[in-house]
């Protein structure tokens, strides 16, 4: 019975002390290069994992089934093996709507930019869109057809009122990075930083300090996890269980 988290680097991962305190199993944590990403997919020697960067998308192709919402969103973040036959969920979509409702943010009407387009930021704008924001968008590096340049962002789209980071910049150990100078966008209500690790990145600090309200990602590793339990072990969870693991964590970081 093997269950854990697969990634390309997972030393800021808190997902084992989550899932050990969720359920009652042993939960690992897998870092793989894409070499032995590919061996460890084909031998599927485990029960249940869970996926992170970079290797949300990169997991599709070893499905044999797609939860639809993993399907609509083309993303995976979690992956049961029941005897042999792998399904695919995405519980990211769940987790961040609950990091939404959580914090009391108003979605419905706003002009949104979500810096970075990999597997996470698909499940945020499936998010946004069923909350009704307004425009979306996409902020990358290597801009294409779907997607803005970060100089665009910048000369375009300094009204944008939600932030939200699904990059790895700022995450430990190089805390020191950020995305974006949030001093532009002056319609800003509420940045919502993906990362957890550190529990206050440096965008998150910029936010506040302007009066933005600001929010990082441990409530939504949390409540992602919890639903991937439900996965794992074919049960429900209530929602309960998520605010106390949230304080006990941040009591410990502290």
């Amino acid at each position: 019975m093997i269950y854990g988290l697969i990634g390309e680097k997972l030393g800021h991962s808190y997902s084992k002390v989550i899932h050990e305190k969720l359920a009652d199993y042993q939960y690992d944590l897998i870092p793989l290069t894409q070499e032995e990403f590919k061996k460890f997919m084909e031998e599927k020697h485990f029960t249940a994992i869970n996926v992170t960067i970079p290797y949300k998308q990169k997991v599709i192709p070893y499905l044999n089934e797609l939860d639809p919402v993993a399907k609509s969103i083309g993303a995976v973040n979690t992956i049961v093996n029941r005897k042999g036959k792998l399904t695919g969920y995405n519980t990211d979509f769940y987790g961040f709507e609950y990091m939404i409702k959580k914090n009391h943010i108003a979605i419905e009407g706003k002009k949104c930019l979500i810096l970075g387009n990999g597997g996470a930021a698909k499940a945020v704008i499936a998010v946004l869109k069923h909350l009704n924001a307004g425009k979306l968008f996409v902020v990358s590096r290597t801009p294409s057809e779907d997607t803005i340049s970060y100089k665009d962002c910048y000369l375009e789209h300094k009204d944008a009122e939600i932030i939200v980071n699904t990059t790895p910049l700022g995450m430990y150990p190089n805390i020191d990075a950020s995305p974006i100078d949030l001093a532009a966008f002056t319609n800003c209500e509420a940045v919502l930083d993906l990362i957890y690790n550190p529990t206050k990145t440096k965008l998150a600090l910029q936010a506040e300090a302007l009066g933005i309200n600001a929010v990082t990602g441990l409530l939504m590793l949390i409540a992602q996890a919890k639903q991937a339990v439900e996965y794992f072990l074919d049960c429900k969870i209530d929602d309960s269980v998520i605010e106390p693991i949230y304080q006990e964590l941040i009591a410990q970081i502290k």
